[in-house]
């Protein structure tokens, strides 16, 4: 067993590109490609697929990549433990975060990491509810940040409510109401955030039984923003991805019902020490914030 052949696959399935993976882990691509070649001689099959638009795992190669992480994340927790019993904190934490995390959380608590563990690296890996889960299902990160739980082989820690509001233009004729129902909504072009997931947005309006007028979806909140203050349709978002800049000549308006995403942190049942370390500096981080209401 190659401990460092599993990490130039690991690497290779993150970056899909043997020139990417030989560049973040400081090897040559021939090196890279010639430890992939020498797994797939010890399994007996195909790990990766060579074509022209780059480097594919297999079927046979995503299975075991999964199981090779999981003998990486024990290696890993085993050295973090070794560090532990001596009395100083070292190792490694794979987060994954949805973009409003990462803009308006993960600086400063970066920033607490390295100033309390100073030992303990921080990787990201920002995508949307979907990709989170299923790279902590492939053991690609630790922990992640999700607004629901995914099943009961891993922890999940309610932490924040996250207000949903409805965002106008300031010449609107909703901009002077104190509050906003869905179903007037509904009377208005709409536009629809979009990202994969249990969706916040879109559950609000079936549980409401009301259809709202959907004139585009888009992925970015301020290309959102730019189309309702150009008068193109109004949308909800939640009140964590705005900020002063991101909403002039904009109202914005809380729910008749006053709404809420949930925000939480998957783990694992056994996190390694290092994840609890962040998890520590997480939760303490929290309880110190005044303008965030907090889930216990």
């Amino acid at each position: 067993m190659s401990l460092v052949k599993y990490e130039i696959l690991d690497k290779v399935g993150q970056e899909e590109s043997f020139t990417k993976a030989a560049e973040q882990l400081g090897l040559t691509q021939s090196a890279v490609s010639h430890a992939i070649s020498s797994l797939e001689k010890e399994f007996g099959f195909a790990l990766i697929h060579r074509g022209r638009g780059g480097v594919k795992l297999t079927t046979e190669g995503e299975m075991m990549l999964v199981e090779i992480r999981k003998v990486l994340a024990a290696q890993e927790s085993l050295a973090q433990e070794a560090a532990n019993i001596l009395g100083f904190a070292r190792g490694k934490v794979r987060i994954g975060v949805i973009s409003s995390i990462s803009s308006n959380w993960m600086p400063t608590i970066i920033q607490l990491m390295e100033e309390h563990y100073p030992q303990i690296a921080i990787e990201l890996f920002e995508g949307d509810y979907y990709e989170i889960a299923q790279w902590i299902y492939s053991g690609q990160i630790d922990c992640g940040f999700l607004n629901e739980a995914i099943d009961g082989q891993y922890d999940f820690m309610p932490l924040v409510k996250d207000r949903l509001l409805c965002i106008v233009p300031e010449q609107h004729e909703l901009a002077k109401e104190r509050y906003v129902k869905l179903d007037n909504i509904a009377n208005y072009p709409f536009i629809m955030i979009s990202y994969n997931g249990n969706h916040d947005i879109e559950r609000l309006f079936n549980e409401a039984g009301v259809k709202p007028n959907i004139r585009f979806k888009l992925y970015e909140e301020m290309g959102i923003l730019s189309m309702v203050s150009h008068h193109l349709g109004i949308t909800i978002l939640p009140e964590l991805v705005l900020n002063k800049n991101m909403t002039k000549n904009l109202i914005m308006l809380p729910l008749q019902n006053d709404s809420y995403r949930t925000i939480g942190l998957v783990t694992k049942k056994t996190s390694s020490p290092a994840t609890k370390k962040f998890v520590e500096v997480l939760m303490k981080w929290l309880d110190a914030q005044q303008h965030v209401i907090r889930l216990t």
